[in-house]
């Protein structure tokens, strides 16, 4: 977990590494990234207001960092509020998600067919 000023606040080199994750001086991840080890998710949420939302071209970076890395990735930008998301909307990459601060128990879904049926 890290910030503009502090990129790497808090790291488990160890775990990252053991996930495949490469970790550098100059790091490239997203500013929060959390394993759920029960689901084998990786969850790279991206500050909107740091670096932007994940855009496909941040999507495709990301994949090629994360190519060793065994884990079903979950993309999610997230944003303070939904002025900031509408300002950023035609950004966002397709296959990612959406979490906005004045809403925290809903997300937005940028993938396709994936959700797509009725709820069971």
């Amino acid at each position: 977990m890290g910030d503009t000023a502090h990129k790497l606040l808090h790291m488990e080199k160890e775990e990252l590494e053991a996930l495949g994750i490469p970790i550098t001086k100059h790091d490239k991840l997203p500013d929060v990234v959390l394993y759920d080890r029960a689901r084998n998710y990786l969850f790279l949420i991206e500050a909107v207001t740091a670096h932007g939302p994940v855009s496909p071209k941040r999507h495709m970076e990301l994949e090629e960092i994360l190519a060793k890395c065994p884990a079903t990735r979950i993309y999610v930008s997230a944003f303070p509020d939904f002025r900031e998301f509408k300002r950023y909307a035609n950004d966002i990459a397709w296959e990612t998600e959406v979490w906005v601060s004045e809403v925290p128990g809903h997300m937005i879904h940028f993938n396709g067919d994936k959700f797509l049926g009725p709820l069971v």
